[in-house]
């Protein structure tokens, strides 16, 4: 009986810690999952932010960018491949959420951009952001800056 008191109180533990580290937002019809930036080296003055978004309505959803006390402008941009050559353009259409439907921005695709900072973000903070989408407004959330590798996000990680 102790031995599964102690199991229980260590999956619950787990559970809840998990539970800490997620960080969701709703508006509306919109959620807004895990947004995270990746930390940058002093001197750096962009940076990329990653997230997904649910559009849980019956009508599409573009965001569109945003803003951030740290930086000069929160653009969206996509990084694809075209032969040999990985590019990373700025999308001033936004990113379209199709109704009902999810989209990640993640590492190698469609990011947020963070331009012109001025401190670099650094890993274990929050870091307050706006984004805008066409309809919903804007919506604020705090992005968790991580250590993570992998991926081309401007950064230079």
């Amino acid at each position: 009986m102790i031995m599964k008191k102690r199991l229980f109180a260590a999956a619950a533990s787990l559970m809840f810690s998990a539970l800490s580290l997620a960080h969701d937002y709703q508006h509306h019809d919109l959620t807004i999952a895990h947004p995270w930036a990746r930390a940058t080296p002093p001197g750096v003055t962009v940076g990329g932010g990653f997230l997904t978004i649910h559009n849980g309505s019956d009508q599409d959803e573009t965001l569109l960018g945003g803003s951030a006390p740290f930086a000069r402008e929160v653009q969206i941009h996509e990084t694809r491949q075209e032969g040999d050559v990985m590019k990373m353009e700025h999308r001033p259409e936004g990113l379209l959420i199709p109704a009902g439907e999810s989209r990640s921005l993640q590492p190698g695709g469609y990011h947020v951009m963070f331009m012109g900072m001025d401190s670099p973000l650094v890993d274990g903070e929050k870091v307050p952001v706006t984004l805008t989408f066409e309809h919903a407004g804007n919506i604020d959330v705090e992005f968790a800056v991580e250590k993570r590798s992998g991926g081309m996000d401007h950064d230079m990680d």
